[in-house]
């Protein structure tokens, strides 16, 4: 009786922590953009967290789309040739990157390089008290900090997805015709004719999105690190593994509303 009565307390203490945890996630989001809208602007931020998020990104999202539709394109063409299906190699690989893959593997290593990095900063900053002299020198830390990263990672995001899309197609137009004998002329007609507008769309929404969250994620564990090294090393190990969570659960619930 006493063992079941601590796993429902075991049980109880969870659930309210994670109930807290999503409470104060939420809270924290809300004035973000409420911030959003209202001045003052730090454009010299804004621009700098763009750079960082976006530009410095490029050389990850870009071998990871690349490897990543080479690789597709030898799992498809081995599975559909059990079925004489391996001309439809070049459409599959491209919707399975536009609406899939592409924002998706974007999302998760600029959660990876960039949540990290941006918890880490900003718990350093709360560490040695500069978000203290922040608000001593009147200037608002959610709207200096949190507002720039969060605004640059949701613009960089779909960019980087439209780029990722383009390399990871363009991976797998190499493998089509490089190893399995595909018409260099044919792949791309076809991997063209298939993709939709919506297709495209959808991918660099669900982008955005994850680009939110990846910042919001970072910014949130950064400002609630606990003082000294480890916890902003803990800060930063929450962010990617709360950002990587999200983007995964967004990802299916965005699917779901766009098809």
């Amino acid at each position: 009786m006493k063992a079941l009565a601590s796993l429902f307390a075991t049980v109880g203490r969870s659930t309210l922590a994670m109930c807290a945890a999503i409470g104060q996630v939420a809270i924290f989001c809300s004035i973000t953009l409420s911030h959003v809208i209202r001045p003052p602007f730090y454009i010299r931020e804004f621009l700098s967290a763009l750079l960082t998020i976006g530009y410095f990104s490029l050389p990850v999202v870009g071998l990871t789309t690349l490897f990543t539709g080479g690789a597709l394109a030898l799992q498809i063409y081995s599975g559909g040739s059990r079925f004489n299906a391996e001309a439809v190699v070049p459409q599959i690989i491209a919707i399975g990157i536009v609406r899939e893959l592409g924002p998706v593997l974007t999302g998760l290593m600029v959660a990876g390089r960039v949540s990290a990095s941006i918890a880490a900063e900003v718990g350093t900053m709360k560490v040695t008290e500069q978000i203290d002299a922040l608000v001593t020198l009147s200037v608002n830390p959610m709207k200096y900090l949190a507002v720039p990263r969060v605004l640059a990672a949701t613009v960089a995001l779909p960019m980087l997805a439209a780029v990722g899309n383009v390399i990871g197609i363009m991976g797998g137009y190499l493998v089509g015709v490089a190893r399995l004998d595909f018409s260099a002329a044919v792949y791309l007609r076809n991997s063209w004719n298939f993709l939709e507008a919506a297709d495209i769309y959808s991918g660099l929404v669900k982008a955005a999105v994850f680009g939110f969250i990846v910042a919001l994620m970072g910014c949130y564990h950064g400002m609630s690190s606990d003082r000294g090294a480890s916890g902003v090393g803990r800060a930063t190990t929450n962010a990617v593994v709360s950002s990587s969570i999200l983007i995964l659960a967004s990802n299916y619930l965005l699917t779901e509303l766009f098809f």
